[in-house]
């Protein structure tokens, strides 16, 4: 009888610190509900991670963008501006304030094309609002994107849901936007078993965003509200979960890179076949790998090899489909547009998660070779 192989999944959580000692001491301490201890200790190593002031953890990354859009008065009548090769959840949070997306394509590292928003910024374009997004923890030239912010006289929001551990010109991803925002979803890099967090050098926006993810109760002995708020923060317990994550956080970054680094040795020598690569001056977590194959050189394409290695029970998913392909966003704005198809057309996402093992990388790998060697 033949024994069927464990499943790889792409990136699941990976529990290997004292998640389970944090989460034991805050049972202890009754501290079960959105307030404790464990939440605010881990907003405060958020901040010394990412050396961004004042950190507000919330139930999302998508909560947190919501926050974001809510602090600087998006609305009807206002332009977002963001690329296109995204998640959803990365745009959703436009669509509840009211506001009007407008997508840019990529470049050739999977962000946004900056060369793309300076010339329509030139051409008398005005957003309320860039989004900029560190896809698979490739940060943004945060440099750039702040000045162009500066010279124009919009905000700018860091989407850095993939991109926590990344660093761009020796600072962490995001920093040096009005607002950042922190994923920690059940596949990224460290989790919360769901999460996400608002960071910004802002320490009264912050204080803000606190108070409308808390409700936006009035400071009475009663509940009284005088506009609308959001049930968005973090609970003590999932903190817990984060602050035994990231202290593991450095060891994670290794691993991601090590693994990326098998996949190419393994896989950079076959024709058709490339890796997305790291922008000028960026060390990126490498959250996942990111291969592309051409169609015309390696026979194949990655729905095909997606279903290929779904029979040796091995996880695997194309790149995000851009939004402006979206039936969601049929008739949207979009500035470009070839670069982020091509990436979506040609563009497979790897096992990433920092529990595989060599053999677990060499499986993918010979996976991957039979498919081409097939073709």
């Amino acid at each position: 009888m033949t024994t069927k192989p464990a499943r790889l999944f792409l990136s699941p959580p990976h529990i290997d610190g004292r998640e389970q000692a944090y989460v034991a001491e805050a049972f202890a301490s009754n501290y079960v509900a959105p307030v404790g201890p464990m939440l605010n200790a881990f907003e405060a190593e958020l901040s010394a991670t990412t050396g961004i002031a004042h950190c507000l953890a919330l139930s999302s990354g998508t909560a947190a963008l919501h926050l974001a859009l809510r602090l600087i008065d998006a609305g009807p009548g206002d332009a977002i501006w963001a690329p296109s090769m995204t998640f959803l959840g990365g745009i959703s949070s436009v669509l509840f304030q009211g506001a009007t997306p407008v997508f840019f394509d990529s470049d050739a590292h999977t962000l946004i094309d900056l060369d793309l928003v300076e010339a329509e910024l030139k051409a008398g374009g005005r957003p309320k609002a860039l989004i900029v997004t560190d896809l698979y923890g490739m940060a943004v030239d945060m440099g750039r994107a702040r000045a162009l912010a500066d010279a124009y006289g919009f905000a700018l929001i860091a989407d850095t849901a993939e991109g926590l551990g990344s660093t761009i010109h020796g600072r962490h991803a995001g920093k040096g936007a009005d607002f950042v925002i922190l994923s920690f979803n059940g596949n990224k890099i460290i989790t919360t078993s769901g999460g996400g967090a608002l960071l910004s050098e802002n320490e009264a926006a912050i204080r803000r965003a606190r108070y409308l993810s808390e409700q936006a109760k009035q400071p009475l002995p009663y509940y009284e509200h005088t506009e609308v708020g959001y049930n968005y923060r973090l609970s003590n317990i999932s903190a817990a979960i984060g602050r035994g994550q990231l202290e593991r956080l450095g060891a994670k970054l290794a691993r991601r890179r090590a693994i990326f680094d098998a996949y190419r040795e393994g896989l950079g020598n076959r024709a058709g076949v490339r890796f997305l690569e790291e922008p000028a001056g960026c060390v990126s977590n490498r959250w996942l790998t990111v291969l592309f194959l051409d169609p015309a050189l390696t026979g194949t394409t990655p729905e095909a090899m997606r279903q290929a290695l779904e029979l040796h029970a091995i996880e695997s998913r194309q790149a995000w489909k851009p939004m402006h392909m979206q039936p969601l966003f049929k008739g949207t704005r979009m500035i470009g547009g070839a670069v982020s198809e091509r990436q979506f057309a040609e563009g497979l996402c790897l096992p990433s998660g920092t529990a595989m093992t060599a053999a677990d990388i060499e499986r993918v790998t010979g996976a991957v070779c039979a498919v081409l060697d097939a073709a």
